[in-house]
């Protein structure tokens, strides 16, 4: 299933599995997406900002753009993986404090496709307000991946990360046939 010349966003928030997340880079890459990674502030410190800018040969992003920087291009699409409760519950509310949640902000009504893989620990996971936010998300279209995805899996960069549920559902959700 190639998507060439289509962009997926790929938004990082700060949780351990962060770290991991060329793996789900590459997993685009090979279903023809461009890729642009944005991490949120939080997350600079949780991924490898040079070798992800070497992997997808663009600028891993985590601010809005001055005025004399080039225009990045439009998302056809955006997987944030992990998400955080914190990223979850703002993005439901429609807070726009960051860079990722300006462009998840406005994502759902530019009928842009949004997949959310959460890492977020059992005790926050049954939280009335992250479950609220799940209902929110979803009745707004967004795919939030719950379950299994729900939790924190394995240590940092872990291969037990469920990467490949948030492209696959990326996939169902942007399949061109």
């Amino acid at each position: 299933m190639s998507r060439t010349g289509k962009v997926l966003y790929v938004i990082v928030c700060a949780a351990g599995t962060a770290a991991g997340v060329g793996r789900l880079v590459a997993m685009a890459q090979e279903r023809g997406w461009t890729v642009q990674v944005v991490v949120t502030p939080s997350a600079l410190g949780f991924v490898d900002i040079d070798g992800l800018e070497k992997q997808t040969g663009r600028p891993v992003r985590s601010r809005y753009r001055r005025p004399d920087e080039p225009k990045p291009p439009r998302a056809d699409a955006i997987i944030v993986a992990p998400a955080t409760y914190n990223t979850v519950n703002k993005f439901a509310l429609g807070i726009s404090d960051t860079y990722a949640l300006g462009l998840l902000a406005e994502a759902p009504g530019l009928g842009i496709p949004v997949v959310v893989l959460p890492s977020v620990n059992g005790g926050l996971a049954t939280r009335v307000p992250f479950r609220r936010s799940v209902e929110q998300l979803r009745a707004e279209g967004v795919r939030v991946l719950l379950g299994h995805e729900a939790s924190e899996s394995g240590p940092p960069g872990s291969d037990d990360y469920p990467w490949k549920l948030a492209i696959a559902e990326m996939d169902r959700l942007t399949d061109p046939s």
